[in-house]
């Protein structure tokens, strides 16, 4: 077995490591410079986890799906979300990535996990107590889980017709933000041109020029730069200055 995780700000890796500490599995983050699709030839049952935005697969993971389609053809596949609030279907989307048929899904599941989106003021900010709450339901969650795969028994969350009617308007709303990303990325004047951004954005969106950083209008809404900034320099969907950051877990 196998796992493979995008994490914008460290939930997902969580619970990627989570699970495979568990099962004794290997832990990859899509990021690494490896040979996927070797790992992947070699595993009958690869997982994925990825937060889920907006019932949607972030991009840069259905990207790196496609570059491996061929490889994971007839796979058995476990997938992992992690979630802030109600995503619905976010599970059976990257389910449909791929031709019916075309790997059999044994397992998936959906994870509450810290709000990251720093820079949208009404949704709350958790302290290290919320953090703590966090990660307590998802480590008895991942129990049941692990039980369960040892077991053989089959769970597909999101897969219901609640889940999907909850997350059909929500990637309608998806499409809008991914466009909207591409060009709303801001830099403002408190800039030091550190460099980190360029550095850590797994999309390539920032590069450095003589004057300041260039904004190359490819965004996949990690938020891994807007919570990294040490000028906190940096917000995608909505303008102004970011009051707090999400550092992860600690």
């Amino acid at each position: 077995m196998v796992m493979f995780y995008f994490s914008g700000t460290g939930n997902s890796k969580y619970i990627a490591e989570l699970f495979c500490e568990h099962q004794a599995a290997a832990c990859h983050s899509i990021e690494e410079e490896i040979d996927f699709g070797a790992l992947i030839r070699a595993e009958d049952v690869v997982g994925f986890c990825y937060p889920v935005y907006f019932s949607g697969v972030p991009r840069v993971m259905r990207e790196f799906v496609a570059r491996h389609l061929e490889a994971l053809r007839g796979k058995r596949v476990i997938v992992f979300c992690t979630q802030f609030m109600l995503s619905g279907d976010g599970t059976r989307k990257f389910v449909m990535l791929f031709p019916e048929g075309y790997m059999e899904v044994i397992y998936t599941e959906h994870f509450f996990m810290p709000n990251n989106m720093n820079d949208v003021p009404l949704l709350p900010i958790a302290d290290e107590t919320g953090i703590e709450r966090f990660l307590v339901g998802a480590r008895r969650k991942m129990e049941v889980v692990c039980r369960d795969v040892r077991n053989g028994t089959v769970k597909k969350r999101g897969f219901s017709i609640g889940a999907r009617l909850l997350g059909l308007p929500q990637i309608v709303f998806m499409g809008t933000m991914e466009r909207r990303a591409n060009r709303a990325v801001r830099i403002d004047g408190d800039c030091t041109r550190c460099g980190l951004c360029v550095e850590i954005c797994p999309m390539g969106n920032f590069s450095m020029e003589g004057e300041g950083v260039r904004l190359n209008q490819n965004c996949t809404m990690c938020y891994r730069c807007i919570n990294m900034c040490p000028e906190k320099a940096i917000s995608v969907l909505l303008s102004g200055k970011v009051r707090w950051q999400y550092k992860g877990i600690l």
